[in-house]
């Protein structure tokens, strides 16, 4: 089915236009860019006042699947990444059972395309079970449809085995994705070791914990000559870390989360365990040298970790509760809201953040490009359009975000994936 999109501002990583553009979707492809096209299509869209950009990209989500469906599936799931303005998603591998093998990898991608609203990419583990003791297949893993690798929940803690990975991911060409977090560090910490957490009494995790991982796989990528991706930074020392090696020609890249350039460990003041989250909320020069590596460009991308739990889940002691909150509907309002409209990044910033950079990271080819060839994924967003992120208006099955009764700047107003719509606010 053809759709027309009509009077488009149209937003690449590397131009804003300047007049209004229309753009013929046929086929799931982009097929014409012009001032003006006449053809007749069976859709048309007035994108009149609002900005088009390159479907949105989040190279890390948890969709549950298999084993959690309770707290999310990969209908609601691929429901609420459209909502956000996402065509593609990459979920987590720690699962029950865990995302290791084949067969698994192969159910996700099977259910997920019947499903059709977004496309859905599994993240594979690094190694089995999450046990970091031995390494999955990773020709098997990267043949069966990952584009990367991650224990995320966890951190490859033995060097010797995350050598190994980084070697035969190398040799694989696929990414790895490291949680960067040392359990003896962190020991059990629930929130940012600090003043905070001295007041309220709770185990805090030492931001050293994550900086300790993060320069271990500088050296590792810096020694081996290969990638590694670190995910959800959320401290001021990593960011340093990640700049000098980056100056270095080390290849390393990086995301940070909306809630880590958004709230600080006070959040937890009131023992909101919606707030909990690992990495933990930092300090507020942490989320300043956050913005300052998205600004940069020490910091590749902005992701959600958008992370479901159900209210049963969340309903207990801060110590006992799950660590997350859900992310894929707030990404856009808190990034435009926070970032673009206090000028800390621009609109094509924004572009590179939360698309472009991560179809180059991952290697996407036709995706975060508007572009006559490339693959008919567009985020339209009404720039200035307030609003507020109401807890009955959500569509994942979860509901745990300290962001509701926000108010927010920026709202989605169509998602369009290979050619249809997958979303619309009108509706």
């Amino acid at each position: 089915m053809s759709l027309l999109i009509k009077n488009a501002i149209i937003v690449n990583a590397d131009k804003m236009e300047k007049k209004p553009q229309d753009i013929l979707l046929d086929k799931g492809k982009i097929v014409k860019i012009a001032p003006s096209i006449s053809e007749k299509a069976a859709k048309v869209i007035d994108a009149k006042n609002k900005l088009v950009m390159p479907g949105l990209i989040d190279m890390h989500v948890h969709f549950r699947v298999p084993g959690q469906e309770y707290k999310e599936d990969l209908e609601t799931g691929s429901m609420s990444a459209a909502k956000g303005g996402f065509t593609t998603v990459m979920c987590m591998p720690n699962t029950r059972p865990v995302i290791d093998n084949e067969s698994i990898v192969d159910s996700v991608i099977r259910e997920a395309e019947q499903i059709g609203l977004v496309n859905v990419i599994p993240i594979g583990a690094i190694t089995r079970g999450q046990k970091d003791e031995e390494l999955v297949d990773i020709f098997e893993m990267k043949k069966a449809g990952c584009l990367a690798l991650s224990d995320d929940g966890k951190s490859v803690v033995n060097s010797h085995l995350m050598r190994r990975a980084m070697e035969y991911a190398k040799m694989a060409d696929i990414l790895l994705i490291q949680h960067c977090e040392d359990p003896l560090l962190s020991n059990g910490g629930v929130m940012n070791e600090g003043e905070t957490s001295t007041l309220l009494g709770l185990k805090g995790d030492p931001g050293i914990s994550e900086s300790v991982i993060v320069s271990r796989d500088i050296e590792l990528a810096n020694y081996l000559k290969t990638k590694v991706h670190f995910a959800h930074m959320s401290l001021k020392r990593s960011v340093e870390l990640i700049r000098v090696a980056k100056a270095q020609g080390i290849p390393v890249t990086a995301e940070a989360c909306p809630h880590h350039f958004t709230l600080t460990d006070e959040a937890l003041k009131e023992f909101d365990t919606f707030a909990k989250v690992n990495p933990p909320l930092r300090t507020p020069e942490d989320i300043e040298a956050i913005r300052e590596g998205l600004k940069d460009g020490t910091i590749d991308c902005i992701v959600t970790d958008h992370a479901p739990h159900s209210q049963e889940d969340k309903e207990v002691d801060i110590d006992h509760a799950p660590f997350g909150m859900i992310g894929l509907e707030t990404s856009v309002g808190l990034t435009v809201t926070e970032l673009v409209k206090k000028d800390v990044i621009s609109w094509t910033k924004m572009v590179d953040l939360m698309s472009t950079a991560q179809a180059r990271i991952i290697g996407l080819k036709n995706k975060g490009v508007i572009k006559e060839g490339y693959d008919a994924d567009i985020t339209i967003i009404d720039p200035d359009k307030e609003w507020e992120f109401k807890k009955e208006d959500i569509v994942s099955k979860s509901k745990n975000s300290p962001f509701i009764g926000q108010k927010l700047t920026g709202q989605v107003s169509w998602t369009i994936y290979q050619g249809k719509v997958s979303y619309s606010a009108e509706k």
